[in-house]
């Protein structure tokens, strides 16, 4: 059977299971069961659930990541959120991708949910007219994420299966 094979550099963080995992040396693991998991820019600390979109990312995150009754806490904190979030929106477009984040969360697809939650991230952004948190400084975030970005092609090989 193979696996699924990432490549994570010095100080960058992984979830797996709900365990943080941070790398000291740069190192090649293979994932060879089913697990959940995040890595580098998709993990949010809490401290940066700051605005409803990212606390909606934060909920949907603790429902992948968690144990069973953080999954089911954290699908009910973010369908309170969503609710909340719809009704205060007036972008009908924002309402359908929340709709659509909900349905893959409830359906056991919370890396959807979580990509679709960024998309709402990046609209509110937008609108408040605030630029994305400063990740590249690692004392200031719990997790530290990689400075040097990913080619796009491996998040999204990573969750391929």
């Amino acid at each position: 059977m193979s696996g699924l094979v990432l490549e994570l550099r010095p100080g960058e963080a992984m979830i797996i299971n709900g365990a943080l995992v941070r790398f000291r040396t740069r190192s090649r693991i293979e994932l060879v069961a089913k697990a959940r998991f995040m890595f580098g820019k998709q993990i949010m600390a809490p401290e940066q659930a700051d605005t409803p979109a990212r606390r909606i990312y934060f909920a949907l995150q603790s429902a992948y990541v968690g144990d069973e009754p953080e999954r089911a806490r954290g699908l009910a904190v973010a369908h309170d959120l969503i609710v909340a979030f719809k009704a205060a929106t007036t972008s009908a477009l924002a309402r359908e991708i929340l709709d659509r984040a909900e349905a893959a969360a409830t359906a056991d697809n919370c890396y959807l949910a979580l990509k679709l939650a960024r998309r709402i991230m990046n609209h509110e952004d937008t609108v408040l007219g605030r630029s994305a948190p400063d990740r590249s400084h690692p004392e200031k975030a719990t997790f530290v994420p990689s400075t040097q970005p990913r080619p796009p092609e491996r998040i999204g090989e990573a969750h391929a299966q």
